[in-house]
Parts: C-alpha cells; sequence; structure tokens
C-alpha cells in the first residue's frame, strides 16, 4: 500500500501533545468536593464505570488518527507488465566432416563447436534457432524452435560420421537457407563453422550466399582451427587409431567472400575459448528486440479508513451518553 499525500501522515503527531495534555489535565483532576476525610474513597472497590472512564478519548484519537490516514490516501498499487519480443530466426550450420575430430581444441573440434553452440543458443531468449549438420551431404537436425531444451536435447547428439565424409560448404549454407525460406522474421541469420575446403555437394558456396543474400539472410562464417598443423585422427596398419600432423587447410577467401556478399562477418577461431569469443561477438551484433509495456492500477482505500472513525466516533458518543452517563 501507498499513500498519495503521504506528507499528510505528518499530522499524526499532533496526537502525541494532544495525548500528553489529556493525561496532564486527569492528574489536575476535575471539579472538587470538600470532605472531612477520603479515606473511605481510598478503600472504595473501583466500579465499571471508573475504569472505562478514559475509553472516550482513546476512541476519539483513534478516530482522528484514522482520518489523517484517509486524507493521506492509500492507495493498492497494481502493475501489470506486457513484454512483447521481435526475435530472430538464426540456424546453426555445423560441419560435422572427419577433420573436426582434430585434437587442436579440446577435446576436439566438434565437441567444442556444440558445447559453445549449446551456450549460444541458452542465451538467445525469445529467437527461434535451427541446426544443420553438413559434411559430403547436409541435412537439418533441428528445425525452427523457441524450445532451448530440445536445441540443447539434438545439438549433444550431433557427431562425425552422421552422413558421407567430405565437406560440402555450398550444401550445408543451402539446407540452412530453404530452412529460413519459410520464415517472415525480420531478421535471419546463419552462423556457418566449418574447418576446411569445399570438396562436395552440387552447390557452391558463393552460389549459396548469393541465394543467401536475395532471401535477406545474413551469413556469419567462423573458421575452426588452429594455424599450422594440428593432430588429425588416422588408422594405423593394425587398425588402432592414431593421431598424425597434417596442415591446418581453411579456404578463409571464400568464407570472407560468404559473409561480405551477405552483409555477415567471418572469424577464425583458433582454439575453445576464441570459438566462445566469437559467439559472444556474434551473440552482441545480433539482439533481439523486447519491449516492455507497464501499466500501473491505483486504487483508493480511504473509504474504509473514514468509516472506520465514523464508527469509532458513534462508539464514542454511545460509550460517553449511555454507558458512562456523565454530566455535562
Amino acid at each position: 500500500m501507498e499513500f498519495y499525500y503521504p506528507r499528510i501522515l505528518w499530522l499524526l503527531t499532533v496526537l502525541v501533545p494532544a495525548t500528553a495534555y489529556y493525561i496532564y489535565r486527569t492528574r489536575q483532576g476535575g471539579a472538587a468536593i470538600t470532605v472531612s476525610s477520603a479515606d473511605g474513597f481510598s478503600r472504595a472497590p473501583k466500579t465499571f464505570r471508573q475504569r472505562l472512564r478514559h475509553l472516550p478519548f482513546v476512541l476519539r484519537m483513534a478516530a482522528a488518527a484514522m482520518l489523517i490516514v484517509a486524507l493521506a490516501r492509500p492507495q493498492d498499487i497494481e502493475t501489470a507488465s506486457n513484454v512483447e519480443t521481435e526475435g530472430i530466426d538464426i540456424v546453426l550450420a555445423i560441419d560435422v566432416s572427419g577433420s573436426m575430430l582434430a585434437r587442436d581444441f579440446k577435446p576436439d573440434r566438434i565437441t567444442a563447436a556444440k558445447e559453445v553452440a549449446a551456450a549460444f543458443a541458452a542465451d538467445r531468449y525469445g529467437d527461434r534457432i535451427g541446426v544443420v549438420v553438413f559434411a559430403g551431404e547436409a541435412f537439418t537436425q533441428t528445425p525452427l524452435t523457441t524450445d532451448r531444451s530440445t536445441i540443447q536435447t539434438m545439438l549433444a547428439r550431433v557427431r562425425s560420421g552422421q552422413v558421407e565424409d567430405g565437406t560440402a560448404i555450398g550444401l550445408g549454407l543451402a539446407t540452412s537457407i530453404n530452412r529460413l525460406r519459410e520464415s517472415d522474421a525480420e531478421s535471419k541469420v546463419i552462423i556457418l563453422l566449418t574447418d576446411g575446403v569445399n570438396n562436395s555437394g552440387q552447390i557452391t558456396p558463393l552460389t549459396a550466399a548469393d541465394i543467401a543474400a536475395d532471401q535477406g539472410i545474413r551469413v556469419y562464417t567462423i573458421g575452426v582451427g588452429t594455424r599450422g598443423k594440428a593432430p588429425y585422427p588416422a588408422v594405423d596398419m593394425f587398425g588402432n587409431q592414431t593421431f598424425v600432423m597434417q596442415q591446418v587447410d581453411i579456404d578463409e577467401k571464400t568464407l570472407r567472400e560468404i559473409a561480405s556478399r551477405t552483409g555477415g562477418r567471418y572469424f577464425r577461431a583458433t582454439d575453445k575459448e576464441a570459438l566462445r569469443a566469437v559467439y559472444d561477438e556474434i551473440n552482441t551484433l545480433e539482439k533481439s528486440r523486447v519491449e516492455v509495456f507497464e501499466t500501473t492500477l491505483r486504487h483508493e482505500k480511504f473509504t474504509g479508513w473514514v468509516l472506520a472513525a465514523f464508527a469509532l466516533l458513534i462508539l464514542e458518543f454511545l460509550v460517553e451518553k449511555l454507558l458512562l452517563k456523565r454530566i455535562p
């Protein structure tokens, strides 16, 4: 509860000197009768009326306090919020080719990519997010959805070997575009992550980039892999898994061109922390619009205080005139 005129409550302090004056006058005594001795009066039992002689004053002070509170206009405040969001449709296109098992990221590239993408999706409140995976082919792992728990679950299931090996960047980008083709969102984004050079698929990366630009889709491209050589998984002559050092080969020129043609940006991530920083920057660049409309309703509550004050004044009158029967 709040008061519309809270300063009026200072009038309550006036009741303190009024009470002090009443106590002073009571101790001074009222009318006096001269008698030879007061011993008999001191031993006389106190009557019911005598015990209630201060009740009218108490009722009057309580009524005055309630009227002061009523003048301050007590109110109940009810605030209602209506949140309107204008989300962004985002497709995460993730390379799942065999090279994504390289150990220059901890524990490997594909696991780091999944974990960072999951953290990114968890922060995108109100956005629809889909997941496309690609290697030699591409398919939709998760259609556009706002259910972040579903996104987390499906990202956890992403693994290398899901499709024929290879790196079909153009096909992965085209599949992501198809997921956004029917979207009516004002902002549509693809985040394409790869560690190689396009060597599969019927669609070239730049052709897919032109289609994305025509559809008003921004593409952020991420090249993952250390600079120089990295340990890649291999199988030795005895069938045991081993790792061999190979040169990291990322077609950065094409990835930059894809981003440039669609109004996005290209990033290079050489370790997991750098990859997390890339997603954080994209998170900053692509902000959803959130509008909060607040409505405040005030419900006046002074009526009850006024009625209570009048009830106390009536009770004071009845006590004084009927119960105590005081002589004016």
